[in-house]
């Protein structure tokens, strides 16, 4: 209860309630009335690319496969350790809490420098798809894929480097 003092708040009471609502601005969280505008989903490719490493024949025809972490197996084919094979690696941008799913391509063709083809099979990525980004607005996600490359032999498959395109559909939710 307020008492008036000659029709005025008495000093006192006006110190008390002006120091309340002083405190109360203090401690008030910050209000928003709606979320942050939808950002559609960016990635962009960085140098790192899928690789797969050296390798020779062992059989007349296997697979190699590297995983999101760019460690690799194999089946039917030698490894050789002077290439460093790697996933390959982009940036995913979008506001934090938004829902990505990757969507692989159909299986890529490379081409050889000396001739032949290989086919390449998307794998697995890093984080799992579909995940949910948790860095805010313009910190990029790290995403990395993998890959299984299909190896003919050696008259199919000529010594040589191979390269291509493949392709990734990113639906944003």
């Amino acid at each position: 209860m307020i008492f008036l003092k000659d029709g005025h708040i008495n000093l006192e009471k006006r110190i008390f309630i002006s120091l309340t609502i002083v405190i109360l601005l203090f401690f008030t969280k910050e209000v928003i009335a709606q979320e942050p505008p939808p950002r559609p989903v960016v990635v962009t490719p960085t140098a790192q690319g899928l690789c797969f490493g050296a390798f020779t024949y062992a059989l007349t025809t296997g697979t190699v496969t590297v995983t999101p972490a760019s460690s690799r197996s194999a089946t039917g084919v030698v490894l050789l350790n002077f290439v460093i094979p790697t996933a390959a690696l982009f940036n995913v941008v979008a506001n934090a809490g938004t829902l990505i799913t990757i969507v692989n391509g159909p299986d890529a063709v490379l081409t050889g420098s000396g001739g032949g083809t290989m086919t390449l099979h998307i794998g697995a990525s890093s984080p799992a798809s579909p995940f949910v980004l948790t860095k805010v607005y313009p910190d990029p996600t790290l995403l990395y894929i993998g890959g299984t490359l299909t190896v003919g032999n050696s008259v199919s498959n000529p010594p040589g480097t191979y390269t291509g395109t493949f392709d990734l559909t990113f639906s944003q939710d």
